[in-house]
Parts: structure tokens; sequence; C-alpha cells
């Protein structure tokens, strides 16, 4: 089993770190930063902004990755669509599942929303089956407002916020 982690002071880092930053692409940076950084058994994790009906790659960690994805396609697309978490422990049994690393075995991916208004989402992908639990989807989501709330502040730009 994986390393717990402590998502309570993720999120306090993760605030500090946006505190007083008004810039949604540094701040959508140091997110993903800060998230690869910190969270254990990960092989890829970013973030995909809305463009009108397709999801667009954002600030990332990992290797090169998939640009564009159409709403309802793939884990990402799916997620998008329903506005829903999606935690998917084996993506090879996910239909329509888009592989832009064959490594990743399972996937989290949170939608991104501010004022009702889906932004984008971010993508968290992992070599071994079975990565995220109920704890890791919580604490996700939970890290996810906190950014979502520091885009809404400032130059916050729904849609396309980056």
């Amino acid at each position: 089993m994986h390393t717990k982690v402590d998502y309570r002071l993720l999120d306090s880092q993760l605030a500090a770190l946006l505190a007083g930053e008004q810039d949604s692409l540094a701040n959508t940076a140091n997110f993903v930063a800060l998230l690869w950084d910190a969270l254990p058994e990960i092989n890829w994790l970013g973030v995909y902004v809305l463009r009108g009906n397709e999801l667009v790659l954002g600030p990332f960690q990992g290797k090169p990755a998939c640009v564009r994805i159409p709403l309802g396609n793939g884990v990402c697309g799916t997620a998008a669509a329903s506005g829903r978490t999606l935690r998917v422990a084996d993506v090879h049994e996910f239909d329509g599942h888009i592989v832009c690393d064959p490594a990743s075995r399972s996937e989290i991916v949170v939608p991104l929303s501010a004022g009702g208004q889906l932004l984008g989402v971010l993508d968290i992908d992992s070599p071994i089956a079975s990565r995220f639990d109920a704890a890791d989807q919580a604490g996700v989501e939970r890290l996810c407002r906190t950014l979502c709330a520091a885009l809404t502040v400032g130059d916050a730009r729904p849609p396309g916020f980056i």
C-alpha cells in the first residue's frame, strides 16, 4: 500500500503558496508542482483546461502527454462532461481510455470549477493498479477546491482560466 498523504498539511501548504498571487497560470503551475512532489507512486500529474468543447493540456509534470481531449472521451473527458471525480482502479478496463503513457495503470480525475462553471480537470496517473482510494479522492478534491478558490480571486478568467 502506498504511503499515506497528510492532505490537511498539503492543503495548508497550497493555501500559503497561492496566497497573494493573482496570476492563474502561476498558481496552477505551482499547484501541479506541489502535488507532484508530495504524492507518492504517481507517474503523471497535470491540469487540462476547458477550451470550447475539448480539454487542452495545461501545466503538468511527467512524460509528454495528449494535448487535446474531447469532452466525453477517455477518463478526463468523461469526468469533465459529468462534473464528477472519476477514480479508475485499472485504466485498461475503462471503455474508451486514451493511452498517453502505457505505464499508467490507475487514474483519478477531478473536475475544476468555479461559480458553477467547469474550468478543466486535474488528472493524476499511477503505474500501480488501484493506487487511489477514498482518502486520496477526498484529499485531492479538497486541494482542487483550494486552487479553484484562488483562481476566482484576482484575474479569474472562467472559462479558459489559463
